[in-house]
């Protein structure tokens, strides 16, 4: 199967569920967030694990859709955290409707997650509910400190910013491959290796999230240009910026919002953080690579994770 295969195979059974009920006017922004898009990683990631693992896809679907309403739910209330005003270049749920109802809706969604999560029957049911459960909890403490890194005045270590990232983003990417692959009833142990691996591809995928933002086109990405820049956020290149030239780095951020963002990236550019955090990026699926051969040896296809990989890498948006 393509990588296309799978992803289409998701959309199509998000078409076919959408949620109902009343009052509708909780419901349609949760089908609102669904229905912006996006490149559905996680569900993807569910079923490729399962076939890899020898499942009919179809039956691992209930945990993918588990999985990407959940991810969703953390989207709306990320955006309200972060006064965001777009999401994949529409309007967030909170701008749309107002605060208390994307909050509700948040909250509905994750309670729907736990129901999809709990009609999934196939193998290790309470395996994958137990990892699902710690993988939630590890997202609120990544949130947590990535907003506390936001209110410190001392500079956030390239350490720490990796394991908020690591929670925040890689380990709901662990969490799905590895569940998935759990759907073709092999052992926690065996699976392990399907989790590292995916936690690798967040950690690229976050380091490219991080380059696009400072460095994509804001037209294909759909979001404003050096977003994270204005705001003065603590990212990977904002603490490698401030280790390779602190003084000027120091000025920069003192200059108002709003004009700091040109002045930044072309810094940024000079210092060659551009071609840094892309090295760092390609580090990461350097490792991803090596756990796909060591899961292959046992006679497992990896060439959708090898696609899926170079996809991520060489994004645009």
């Amino acid at each position: 199967m393509e990588l296309s295969n799978f992803q289409q195979i998701y959309e199509s059974y998000l078409k076919e569920n959408q949620f109902n009920g009343s009052p509708n006017n909780l419901y349609e922004p949760m089908n609102y967030i669904m229905g912006l898009g996006g490149k559905r990683i996680r569900p993807t990631l569910v079923l490729i694990g399962a076939h890899m693992t020898g499942v009919e896809i179809e039956k691992a679907l209930p945990l993918a859709h588990a999985i990407e309403v959940f991810h969703n739910f953390t989207l709306l209330h990320d955006d309200i955290m972060d006064n965001a005003d777009l999401r994949r270049g529409k309007e967030t749920v909170h701008v749309k409707w107002d605060n208390p109802t994307a909050i509700l809706a948040g909250d509905n969604m994750l309670i729907l997650a736990l129901e999809y999560l709990h009609s999934y029957q196939g193998p290790n049911k309470e395996v994958i509910i137990e990892i699902f459960l710690k993988t939630a909890r590890e997202v609120c403490e990544g949130q947590q400190n990535d907003m506390d890194f936001g209110l410190r005045e001392s500079v956030v270590s390239e350490n720490e910013y990796l394991h908020m990232i690591e929670q925040k983003t890689a380990v709901l990417l662990g969490c799905s491959l590895q569940c998935g692959a759990l759907t073709g009833g092999i052992s926690l142990e065996e699976s392990n290796d399907f989790y590292d691996l995916a936690i690798n591809m967040g950690l690229s995928f976050q380091m490219m999230d991080d380059y696009l933002d400072s460095f994509g086109d804001s037209f294909k990405t759909g979001k404003l240009q050096g977003g994270d820049i204005k705001e003065g956020k603590n990212t990977w290149l904002k603490i490698k910026s401030f280790e390779i030239d602190p003084v000027i780095s120091s000025e920069f951020f003192k200059i108002s919002p709003e004009e700091r963002i040109n002045k930044v990236v072309k810094h940024w550019k000079q210092i060659q953080l551009d071609k840094l955090i892309l090295e760092k990026a390609k580090m990461y699926q350097d490792k991803e690579y090596y756990l796909m051969n060591k899961i292959g040896s046992s006679g497992i296809n990896c060439s959708i994770l090898k696609n899926l990989s170079a996809l991520l890498i060489n994004r645009q948006y």
